[in-house]
């Protein structure tokens, strides 16, 4: 690293909040964006902020360390995709927003060279654009990674909070649970039931089960299958498991099967189970 290099990035340093203002100036209003100029000061606050980072990360690549570029980087993409996952921001916007950065960064670098005259040379400015172009593609790469990483784990924690909802198991009496199926239900959301449902039985303490299928249309084989396996593994476990509101053609696809449901008890409609449950008479 030379000395030239060493000036260009005191000045790059010394120029940070200058560089923002520029920036932040090019905003326009884009209803619902992070980026439209009428997003509030406590936003321009944040994005002032976060532009600083980006400043400080490339002017970190015209350093020998470059550990510390890395280091600089990953902390960076972590920060800025966090925060436009919450904002809801897609990343085309985000990558927008950089390649105005960038821009706005190289005229900062054309000053420098200007204000030293024929100390920088033609050398020193080819090598400054493929330290600081290369700097800028690296952080659009970094962040498109981190943004799908946690844009990812955003979505299956959602998925499983799904999962878990549509598969609700309701403590009713100290011993007794029940777990009111509704709608169809494909061979994903039977493996989840499978899945789940046993573990949360546990989990709760009930020794009775009651699955309602009275909101159910249509169980295909492999359907059925997990159903009944869903039956055995509880029995396992030490919980009974008990059926109620079983459809005809539900029964009728069982029976085609071949899959022995003798062993379980079955009512009409859940009605009847809350009635013996709670040792009233049904209406």
């Amino acid at each position: 690293m030379s000395d030239i290099d060493i000036e260009l990035y005191g000045y790059l340093i010394d120029h940070l909040d200058a560089i923002s203002d520029q920036w932040l100036a090019l905003r326009k209003k884009e209803k619902g964006s992070i980026y439209s100029v009428d997003a509030g000061e406590e936003v321009e606050h944040t994005l002032r902020e976060q532009n600083r980072l980006t400043n400080v990360t490339i002017a970190s690549s015209l350093l020998a360390d470059e550990k510390q570029f890395q280091e600089s980087k990953e902390k960076w993409a972590q920060i800025v995709a966090k925060s436009r996952i919450q904002s809801n921001t897609p990343i085309y916007e985000v990558l927008g927003a950089l390649s105005k950065v960038r821009k706005i960064y190289w005229s900062f670098v054309k000053q420098f060279s200007s204000l030293k005259g024929e100390v920088v040379t033609k050398e020193d400015l080819q090598r400054w654009g493929g330290v600081i172009h290369l700097a800028f593609d690296e952080l659009y790469v970094e962040f498109s990674e981190m943004y799908f990483k946690l844009m990812t784990n955003r979505l299956t924690a959602q998925l499983n909070l799904i999962d878990e909802l549509s598969t609700p198991v309701i403590k009713i009496t100290s011993e007794s649970g029940v777990l009111p199926l509704i709608g169809d239900i494909d061979t994903y959301r039977a493996k989840k039931i499978l899945e789940y449902v046993p573990k949360k039985s546990v989990d709760i303490g009930i020794t009775r089960l009651y699955i309602d299928l009275s909101g159910v249309s249509i169980i295909d084989t492999m359907v059925a299958h997990q159903l009944y396996d869903m039956a055995q593994i509880l029995d396992l476990l030490g919980i009974q498991a008990r059926i109620t509101g079983i459809r005809p053609e539900i029964a009728q696809t069982a029976i085609q099967l071949g899959l022995d449901f003798s062993s379980i008890d079955t009512y009409g409609s859940l009605q009847q189970v809350l009635a013996e449950e709670f040792l009233i008479v049904a209406e």
